[in-house]
């Protein structure tokens, strides 16, 4: 489908790649963007793709780490109603062993009601969230991608002026890639270039 061309794409000045549709647009420069964050949207879709990196979590388990980052996210952003739908088991990255300390992947999909910007609660439009937990236990760092995918536009949020309120249209159906195909192709072409991006605790 020639209007969801991907490419593989610089993160972090190039340390990192990933694989994911052209048509997502690098925001980092626009919006006030933290150092440790990479954030692509489609404004016409109002779907967004966030590579971040944070300091490893030594208190959350391996097992379930996607789901309690996905529930610390609901909570960041005041969601409502955020719900489950499905969660992986833990599996080894061995593309990220680092000094020959393992890595593990695991993965959770929910759906929360979120407001955009300090647009208050009357704003929210229902997302569903694809995260994905890479855990680099060689350079102790979290990795997060999340993958955004509206569901329902509240006429009262800004983003029904793009993309007009009500339920979002459907992905296949305007010819582009669905957002959980989207996040599969970043997760599973996500690779490190350069380790020294994670400062010294890569020395």
């Amino acid at each position: 489908m020639p209007e969801d061309f991907h490419t593989e794409r610089p993160l972090f000045g190039g340390a990192i790649v990933s694989t994911f549709p052209v048509r997502f647009q690098d925001v980092s420069n626009v919006r006030q963007v933290p150092d440790n964050q990479e954030v692509f949207v489609d404004p016409a879709r109002d779907e967004s793709l966030i590579f971040e990196l944070l300091d490893f979590k030594h208190d959350v388990a391996d097992n379930g780490s996607a789901t309690w980052f996905l529930q610390d996210l609901a909570n960041e952003q005041d969601a409502e109603g955020c719900t489950l739908i499905e969660q992986s088991g833990v599996v080894e990255a061995p593309s990220f062993l680092y000094r020959n300390v393992p890595a593990v992947v695991t993965t959770a999909v929910g759906q929360m009601a979120i407001s955009k910007g300090r647009q208050g609660r009357e704003a929210q439009n229902v997302v569903r969230v694809y995260l994905a937990n890479l855990r680099l236990k060689g350079v102790t760092t979290d990795v997060l991608i999340t993958a955004y995918e509206p569901i329902l536009i509240n006429p009262l949020s800004e983003s029904a002026s793009t993309v007009g309120a009500g339920l979002a249209v459907p992905a296949t159906q305007s010819g582009f890639l669905p957002m959980s195909e989207v996040f599969k192709l970043a997760v599973s072409t996500f690779k490190v270039n350069d380790w020294n991006l994670f400062g010294s605790s890569a020395a």
